[in-house]
């Protein structure tokens, strides 16, 4: 029911979000006006204008009434649920693409983006059926084959629902985004399906209510129902407009012009832990994991959670013997410590010293530390600029590409970094997610040597400072790709693409603007001219960036002065301004071309 819930909000939101605007057009005119009623006494009139038929009165009936008779008949009225259909197709297809249709192409070797270009040629091939009947008759006898459903726009619009859904492509808030991530690594349970089922009735509702505004109008209004060869021509401009504009990425520009008044709303019904554990889909129980939950977030004391899952989908390993695979079965006996990590995490960043020094001070007494890379970003799949993070932070003890998250989600995890200690026997006894708590941790690690081995002879505790900035301490981790952007205050909609941006007026506290021309991927932004320039207003006692490519970084710190920082190669995370009070300042980034920015992190 949680999944329900979260799901037909999450909808009901995108579906009146400003990325809706581009598909209203088609929906209101196909969908809505087209399944209009003409009043009887209007198709008659219309009939017989278009048969040059004039009508001629009957006879006087009893009662005085008067009949009017002619030999052309009303043409035939649509059908009531075209509204509904179409809606109904639209969701069939979008949740079949959103949740198979990675898998589906990726087992059959096709392109990802071939079903959006078929379902853009079929919606052109129905605007222009739609404008010039008579191919019209070209595409029924294409589709013969179809036993019930009818691909062009004279049927009860399912068909032409089907198309909409392939090239449908919502904003993708937090619901949206766990639906695809699940879907795309092939993690697809009970709990997908209902979110997934839900997200598209919720968006269906809003789009089913313009659809029958769309009739209610052709209906109501006199200009719509003298003018019905004019309506059919003009949903299939529509529709042919909308299957261009998809083609070259215009709707994103319209959105860009759009501020989303629905992101915040978006946040705020994800923003809990409880929907956050809901919408962790990738994370499935199994019987592997069914026991992690009886583990408690940062415990004190040891607790017994069930045998470890096992570490699967490994892409590469490193310090390890001939960099073989590791068994959890073989260390048995031992303890070992599992650190879910990546490389330019900020929060790893700083976990990882205490997770180095457990593994200097332990390794040799019993201490097995496995790190589990699981890439946040793309560039962090590449095993190259893993092994350089990790022989920046002294990482000698053996790491995991679980570049496609297997194990992650087969541990269900759902932080950077997280800790899963397990004792001699192969029980979880301990999870900490995310920073701090090193000292119970260390603790623990002790008392479950000790345990395996009673004769053992321990030094003193590692001595390395802890530096986990308190909860609301520092501004949050932004992100500067179009898939994650949480904290964007330019005012405008931030979508993929190229764009040029002005900073605001007044720019929200803990938020990042753009100034100038960018390019916007999924994962980073770069410069599209020179001279493009970040405004970051944070509160924190340190600032860094991720960044990439070739090129120079200017910063400035509250107008001071400015410095050059000269940046080449993979991402890495470079330090930008330290010792500060963490209090709010403003950053003033200006990039030249050719360097990628990921992110800005705060200590």
């Amino acid at each position: 029911m949680e999944l329900v819930l979260i799901g037909l909000l999450g909808g009901l939101i995108t579906g009146i979000s400003p990325c809706i605007l581009p598909v209203l057009p088609v929906i209101f005119l196909t969908g809505g006006a087209q399944s209009a009623r003409i009043p009887q006494v209007d198709a008659i009139g219309s009939a017989a204008l278009r048969t040059g038929v004039a009508s001629v009165p009957a006879a006087p009936r009893s009662g005085g009434a008067t009949a009017v008779a002619t030999r052309a008949s009303a043409p035939a009225q649509p059908s009531r649920w075209r509204p509904f259909l179409m809606i109904a197709g639209l969701v069939t297809s979008f949740t079949l693409v959103t949740l198979v249709g990675s898998l589906v192409l990726g087992a059959l070797g096709l392109p990802q983006d071939i079903i959006r270009w078929v379902a853009m040629a079929v919606l052109v091939a129905i605007g222009i059926g739609l404008i010039v009947p008579r191919f019209s008759h070209v595409l029924e006898r294409a589709f013969t084959w179809v036993p019930t459903r009818r691909v062009d726009n004279k049927g009860n619009g399912f068909g032409v629902g089907l198309a909409l859904g392939a090239v449908f492509v919502p904003c993708a808030g937090p619901v949206l985004a766990a639906i695809i991530v699940a879907g795309s690594t092939g993690q697809i349970g009970v709990g997908t399906v209902v979110l997934t089922v839900s997200f598209a009735i919720g968006v269906a509702i809003p789009l089913l209510a313009f659809a029958l505004a769309g009739r209610g109008v052709a209906e109501r209004v006199k200009a719509f129902r003298r003018r019905e060869r004019g309506l059919r021509i003009a949903a299939g401009v529509a529709m042919i407009a909308l299957a261009i504009g998809l083609a070259f990425n215009l709707p994103q520009t319209l959105q860009r012009l759009v501020p989303d008044y629905t992101s915040q709303i978006q946040q705020d019904l994800t923003d809990t832990e409880e929907a956050q554990e809901a919408l962790a889909l990738g994370g499935l129980i199994n019987e592997e994991n069914e026991d992690l939950d009886q583990c408690t977030n940062g415990a004190t004391e040891l607790e017994s959670c069930g045998t470890a899952p096992s570490i699967k989908g490994i892409e590469a390993w490193f310090n390890t013997p001939n960099e073989e695979g590791i068994d959890l079965q073989d260390l048995r006996g031992e303890v070992v410590l599992i650190d879910f990590w990546a490389y330019s995490c900020i929060n790893c960043q700083r976990s990882i010293p205490h997770v180095v020094a457990w593994d200097e001070a332990y390794g040799d007494l019993g201490l097995n530390v496995i790190g589990i890379h699981s890439p946040e970003y793309a560039f962090e799949k590449d095993e190259g600029n893993v092994r350089a993070g990790a022989e920046d932070f002294g990482i000698t003890y053996p790491v995991a590409l679980d570049n496609n998250l297997s194990t992650w989600t087969n541990y269900r995890n759902r932080y950077w970094p997280a800790h899963y200690l397990i004792d001699a026997e192969g029980t979880v006894r301990h999870i900490a997610f995310g920073e701090g708590n090193y000292e119970a941790t260390e603790a623990m690690i002790r008392e479950l040597l000790v345990d395996a081995d009673p004769e053992v002879s321990l030094p003193g505790d590692t001595d390395v400072e802890d530096v986990t900035p308190e909860a609301g301490s520092t501004t949050q981790e932004t992100f500067l790709g179009t898939s994650k952007d949480a904290n964007f205050g330019g005012g405008v909609r931030y979508a993929p693409g190229e764009g040029t941006y002005e900073l605001p007026d007044g720019q929200p506290a803990d938020s990042f603007a753009l100034e100038g021309a960018w390019q916007l991927e999924t994962q980073y932004a770069t410069p599209a001219a020179a001279d493009a320039r970040i405004r970051l207003d944070f509160h924190a006692t340190e600032v860094r960036m991720v960044l990439a490519g070739s090129g120079t970084v200017t910063v400035s710190l509250d107008g001071g002065e400015a410095r050059e920082i000269e940046v080449d190669g993979t991402p890495q995370s470079y330090g930008l301004f330290d010792d500060l009070d963490g209090e709010q300042h403003v950053l003033d980034v200006t990039l030249s071309e050719g360097v990628e920015a990921y992110s800005f992190t705060f200590g």
